[in-house]
């Protein structure tokens, strides 16, 4: 099993199917195991008694692993979560994210020049502004 951390750093577990959540982190977060959040395709592992197994947790699953507020030993450092974040999940803002929003705005600005502009495009250029516009919309459709 591969233990991922916030850091982006990971780490090989090995277990066995019938270990319990329980004894993985006790296993690897000594000490640690009341401050250690596990998550397996978007679920919390919460149950400390089941077992790898019935998790469906097989050979080469990546497991993320939160280290949360509160008092223990000294452990490795990770980032601890913001203050301010809700217990909700939060959508993450990295460049795929917002990679419509702007190709939409670039797209808006060439049709903006082009009807404002229009003595300044070519034939060819005009029907490239279709064909991309044409392009751009099915993919963003497409993606959702």
């Amino acid at each position: 099993i591969r233990l991922k951390f916030l850091n982006d750093t990971e780490e090989v577990a090995v277990a066995r199917p019938e270990d319990t959540v329980g004894i993985l982190k006790s296993k690897y977060f000594p000490g640690q195991e009341s401050q250690m959040k596990l998550i397996y395709r978007g679920q919390l592992l919460q149950d400390q008694a089941r077992t790898l197994r019935s998790l469906r947790i097989t050979d080469n699953c990546v497991i993320h692993c939160h280290r949360s507020r509160g008092t223990g030993a000294a452990a490795p450092a990770l980032p601890e979560p913001s203050p301010a974040s809700p217990a909700a999940p939060a959508l993450p803002l990295g460049g795929g994210t917002l990679m419509v929003p702007t190709v939409m705005v670039v797209l808006a600005l060439g049709w903006y020049f082009r009807i404002n502009y229009r003595q300044l495009f070519t034939a060819p250029a005009t029907v490239s502004l279709i064909g991309v516009t044409v392009l751009v919309t099915f993919l963003a459709f497409g993606v959702y």
